[in-house]
C-alpha cells in the first residue's frame, strides 16, 4: 500500500498546497480523523472521494479498515498528521506492515508561531499538549525550558490553568509569545510576560500556541552550583569517593562529580 499523509489548513483554506490537492484527487480513498471536517475541505475544492474515519479510537484497526485499497491519503483535523494526533500511530503501523509512507510538507501551527514569536529558533523543544494532571504537568514544565525555546499547544478551556502553572515554575516576568487562531480571520500574536498573558487572556477563545523564552525553572535556578557544593564539602574534609557521593546526592551528575573530585585531588 502507498500511504500519503496530507497536511491540511489550520484555518485559511488557501494554505493547502497544489501537490496535496493533486494527491487527494488521485487516491482511491481518503482516510481522516473526522469525515465531516475533511468532507468540507474536499467539497470546497470540488474533490469527490470515498472517506474512511481513522481517529484515536479506530486507528489501531487501520489495516482492516483500509483493506483492498492500494493508494490512500490520510488527513487529520488540521495541520500535519502525526503532530499531536493519531497520525503518529498510523505511521508506526504502516512501517510495521511495510507500507510505503510519504509525508507531504504543508501547514502546521508550530513553525509560524515559533518564528513570529521573535524568540531564538536555532534550538527549540516542541512539547505539544501538556499532561492534564497538575502534578504531571508541573513535572514536565520543570524540565522543558533549559536553554532553549519551548513551544506548547493548548486548548482555550485549559489556557488559564497552564499559564498559572508556567508562572509558578518560571516566574511572572518570564517572556512568552501566544499565538491565537493562527492563519484564521482573527489571528493574533501576543508578546509579553507570563503575568501579562494571564491577565490579557482572562476569557480565552480559539486555539492557542505558546512559545516560551529559553531559561530555567525557578527550582533549577535556586539549586546550588556544583562549584559551591564542592567548596562546602571540601570544608567538611570530604575527598575521593566520599566527595563524589556527597556531590551526586546533592544533584550533581556522576560525571561532573568525578571531574570535580579529580580536579580537587590534582590541585592538592
Amino acid at each position: 500500500m502507498h500511504l500519503v499523509l496530507i497536511p491540511t489548513p489550520i484555518g485559511n483554506l488557501e494554505d493547502i498546497t497544489l501537490r496535496a490537492l493533486r494527491v487527494l484527487k488521485e487516491v482511491e480513498v481518503v482516510a481522516c480523523e473526522d469525515t465531516r471536517r475533511t468532507g468540507i475541505l474536499l467539497k470546497h475544492f470540488g474533490i469527490s472521494r470515498p472517506m474512511v474515519r481513522l481517529d484515536q479510537h479506530t486507528v489501531s484497526r487501520a489495516k482492516d479498515l483500509l483493506e483492498g485499497y492500494e493508494y490512500v491519503a490520510y488527513a487529520t483535523d488540521a495541520g500535519t498528521p502525526g503532530i499531536s494526533d493519531p497520525g503518529a500511530e498510523l505511521v508506526a503501523l504502516a512501517i510495521r506492515e511495510n507500507w510505503r509512507v510519504e509525508v507531504l510538507p504543508g501547514p502546521t501551527a508550530l513553525i509560524p508561531a515559533l518564528v513570529a514569536s521573535g524568540l531564538p529558533t536555532a534550538r527549540f523543544a516542541f512539547e505539544g499538549f501538556l499532561p492534564q494532571k497538575t502534578s504531571e504537568r508541573r513535572e514536565r514544565l520543570e524540565q522543558v525550558s533549559l536553554g532553549r525555546t519551548v513551544v506548547l499547544y493548548e486548548a482555550p478551556h485549559r489556557l488559564q490553568e497552564t499559564l498559572k502553572d508556567l508562572l509558578k515554575v518560571y516566574g511572572p516576568e518570564h517572556f512568552v509569545a501566544v499565538g491565537r487562531e493562527l492563519s484564521k480571520l482573527h489571528e493574533e500574536i501576543w508578546r509579553g510576560t507570563l503575568e501579562g498573558a494571564l491577565e490579557y487572556f482572562a476569557e480565552p477563545r480559539g486555539e492557542f500556541v505558546l512559545v516560551l523564552a529559553p531559561g530555567v525553572s525557578k527550582a533549577e535556578s535556586q539549586k546550588p552550583k556544583a562549584e559551591d557544593l564542592l567548596e562546602a564539602f571540601k570544608a567538611e574534609g570530604l575527598s575521593g569517593k566520599d566527595l563524589v557521593k556527597a556531590l551526586t546526592d546533592a544533584g550533581v551528575s556522576r560525571n561532573e562529580a568525578y571531574a570535580l573530585a579529580h580536579k580537587l585531588d590534582t590541585n592538592e
